[in-house]
């Protein structure tokens, strides 16, 4: 069973009658356990709002969105995926620790349950020894990394992340993807990640979705046979350069589509 499955799905934004706005055309997608999936294609042309509907956060005008087997709706419920925005949207007058805490606390776990799980999070995004902090008191990166560690915190199967790095700088930028792929090797989470770097999508991904310009269809699914663990090295390799390429020309024949 698929983690994700998408089935014809399409989106208008706009009351019929009225000027009317398709972000999304005939959307098909199947995404299997473990994978990392990367969307990406011209501005507006619905890559998050293709993810926002995975997670339920807006429905779509007709088509089926299943997680786990599930609708969407009921998979939201049963809190079966994490979400990590542009933003990292953390509460200032919460600590690092009890920001990382709050799912947990809705989900009525005991106070030991709670701060063991935090510490084990932050640990794993590389923070242990900033629990007291608060979020004016770190970086960018490191709190985009208290974000991910409060949507890792209650152990979801799906992660889903709206360009989570797209403020940062290139160094910053390239740390933290080689921190999420360590991250992603050891919660064996599935990833469904929204970038408009193509270089950032080839890196991250076992496979890139090309989505042309709106209204949004994917035009192309490239798999990304890249070596695992990916580093440094990575980056340099000619295999890299070629997939950037192939990447590349996907959305630039994805233009053409345009209505």
């Amino acid at each position: 069973m698929s983690v994700v499955s998408i089935s014809s799905v399409n989106k208008i934004f706009g009351k019929p009658g009225e000027n009317q706005t398709i972000a999304l055309k005939d959307i098909d997608l199947q995404i299997e356990q473990g994978e990392f999936i990367s969307l990406i294609g011209p501005s507006g042309c619905g890559k998050s709002t293709l993810l926002r509907i995975i997670g339920d956060l807006i429905s779509p005008t007709n088509g089926t969105v299943l997680v786990n087997g599930k609708p969407a709706p009921q998979a939201r419920e049963n809190r079966e995926y994490g979400i990590v925005f542009q933003a990292p949207v953390l509460f200032d007058w919460r600590s690092v620790e009890k920001n990382v805490q709050l799912p947990l606390e809705i989900m009525g776990k005991s106070p030991h349950e709670r701060t063991a799980r935090a510490n084990e999070m932050l640990e794993l995004v590389e923070l242990n020894g900033f629990q007291k902090h608060y979020p004016y008191q770190l970086s960018g990166g490191m709190q985009q990394r208290v974000s991910i560690a409060r949507a890792l915190s209650f152990n979801p199967p799906l992660l889903l992340m709206d360009e989570p790095f797209g403020a940062l700088d290139e160094i910053t930028r390239e740390r933290l993807n080689a921190e999420l792929l360590d991250i992603w090797s050891r919660t064996k989470t599935t990833i469904v990640f929204v970038t408009h770097s193509i270089p950032e999508a080839v890196f991250l991904s076992t496979r890139v979705v090309v989505m042309s310009a709106r209204p949004g269809r994917i035009t192309q699914i490239i798999p990304i046979d890249l070596p695992q663990p990916r580093s440094g090295e990575t980056r340099e390799s000619p295999r890299y350069y070629e997939l950037i390429t192939q990447v590349r020309e996907g959305l630039r024949g994805g233009e053409g589509m345009k209505e």
